[in-house]
């Protein structure tokens, strides 16, 4: 039997209710899955090897929010190709809160200029959090090598251009490029030998297999207070906490300061609801004495900010690393 303009009127009433209760149970699951969160563990992936400043900012904010929010949040360290390997793969990870990037600098906007296809895209494949903290760097050297500050340095490599070796955590990553800033404002030439992290490269001028190196205080402050390694100058634009007889770089050469920061992101397309919740989150545990005490130790400082701040730092940045890369000729061969 045909159906008639009215019984058409009625199918079509029914299906649009039966449309519109699909919709409204729905809603409210989403809602309160995000009320719900964390129900599970969190994983900060940190696109770094163990033992470096990433590292060791990530645990000890890992244990501050896991006490926070009550639920385990760990830290997976997937080092490769200067944090880009990672930092590619958590663009390509589930968007709900539970894996999480703490990255530094180096990787997240530095890297995209440093290789071809760095496998994501710092602005559009991920959503900003929040700044986590600035790190201490410095130039150190073994005790044995014959100059004990920068202008000793650049008198040194002057008078020997390629004689001496400085030790990175790998190509394209931040104590690389810092070393390359270094070579160029100084007008000097160095030999540079990468490491995969910065921890066995700490571990190598200390042992005095190499010279030099740029490292983070993390990275570094244990042999320096152990003595087996020396301090020539600090990168930081200020003399850093840790270490408040040392100068500065930029206090030989004018100008020269760079200033590391580590912050985390989610994958592009996670809830804004969970977003907000981990800024607080961090944003409270960046306020902890304890989490304050524990960065101290390493050479490092809160560094405290909105979501929106992190995504408009990170889309400053990237072209004028950009043009630290060009301007320097670094690669990553």
């Amino acid at each position: 039997m045909p159906l008639t303009t009215a019984s058409h009127g009625r199918r079509a009433a029914l299906a649009f209710g039966a449309a519109v209760g699909v919709l409204l149970c729905s809603a409210p699951l989403g809602a309160a899955a995000q009320d719900k969160y964390p129900s599970k563990p969190i994983t900060l992936v940190v696109p770094q090897a163990a033992g470096g400043a990433n590292d060791a900012i990530a645990r000890v904010l890992a244990q501050r929010l896991s006490e926070q929010m009550g639920q385990s949040v760990v830290v997976d360290n997937r080092p490769g190709a200067g944090g880009t390997l990672a930092t590619a793969a958590l663009a390509r990870a589930k968007h709900d809160g539970y894996t999480l990037l703490v990255t530094a600098d180096s990787a997240h906007v530095i890297g995209p200029a440093l290789y071809k296809n760095p496998g994501f895209d710092a602005v559009k494949d991920f959503e900003p959090v929040a700044p986590v903290a600035t790190a201490g760097y410095v130039l150190v050297a073994h005790p044995s090598f014959p100059g004990n500050n920068v202008a000793d340095l650049i008198r040194l490599a002057k008078a020997s251009p390629g004689k001496y070796a400085i030790a990175s955590a790998g190509n394209g990553t931040l104590n690389h490029l810092i070393g390359e800033l270094l070579q160029k404002a100084a007008g000097i030439q160095l030999q540079h030998i990468p490491y995969k992290g910065s921890a066995a490269a700490a571990t190598d001028v200390a042992g005095g297999q190499v010279p030099l190196s740029v490292q983070s205080l993390p990275s570094s402050i244990a042999f320096i207070k152990a003595g087996k390694l020396k301090v020539l100058g600090v990168v930081n634009e200020k003399r850093v906490a840790a270490l408040p007889d040392v100068p500065t770089i930029g206090e030989t050469l004018k100008g020269f300061a760079q200033a590391p920061w580590y912050a985390m992101f989610a994958p592009a397309g996670t809830p804004a609801p969970i977003v907000e919740r981990l800024q607080a989150e961090v944003a409270r545990a960046l306020d902890h004495k304890d989490v304050v005490d524990k960065l101290a130790v390493v050479g490092c400082e809160p560094f405290k900010g909105t979501s929106a701040q992190l995504g408009a730092l990170v889309q400053s940045d990237l072209p004028k690393w950009a043009r630290v890369v060009k301007d320097t000729g670094a690669t990553v061969d």
